[in-house]
């Protein structure tokens, strides 16, 4: 009988296929990994104070493009507020409240469009333009101050969702 070293091929050939396997995984894992199918931007920011609640509303009017292949579908829309010590986020609000939210806060009905909202669908290539309102539990100064602002839309049937930030 053979021992079982007599059995294998030699160390060196087998390293050289695994390193060989690895690059090409690693390759294809770099190609096929997942990329957001959008881009736009926040193009106005709009805010109140809310009295008495120490909350802040905001009108924040984007612009997002479809740089995909595909149809882009809107599943959901959020805000996200990043300031000095934390991190806040929101539900867009319903395109129905925008009117109310309008007679109650004129402020922020500057330099906004209609409402962006879920179930949109963007071809290839087109863009949609509209205003998304959220609300953060913070005082104006905290507001001022902040980091960053974002709009993160999560499409239908893909990985990653499309952040715009400012």
């Amino acid at each position: 009988m053979a021992a079982p070293e007599r059995k294998l091929p030699p160390a060196k050939i087998l390293l050289y296929a695994i390193g060989g396997l690895a690059v090409v995984l690693a390759i294809w894992g770099f190609l096929g990994r997942a990329k957001p199918q959008g881009a736009g931007s926040i193009d106005n920011i709009g805010a109140v104070e809310i009295p008495g609640q120490n909350a802040m509303l905001v009108a924040l009017t984007v612009t997002l493009h479809n740089s995909g292949e595909r149809p882009l579908w809107i599943h959901t829309i959020q805000g996200k507020l990043k300031t000095t010590s934390d991190e806040y986020s929101d539900d867009a609000a319903s395109a129905v409240d925008f009117d109310r939210y309008f007679q109650a806060f004129p402020v922020i009905k500057q330099g906004t469009q209609a409402p962006l909202m879920p179930e949109t669908k963007i071809l290839p290539g087109n863009e949609a333009h509209g205003t998304v309102i959220v609300s953060f539990p913070v005082t104006q100064s905290v507001f001022d101050a902040r980091k960053s602002i974002s709009v993160v839309i999560q499409p239908y049937d893909q990985p990653l969702p499309v952040t715009l930030t400012k």
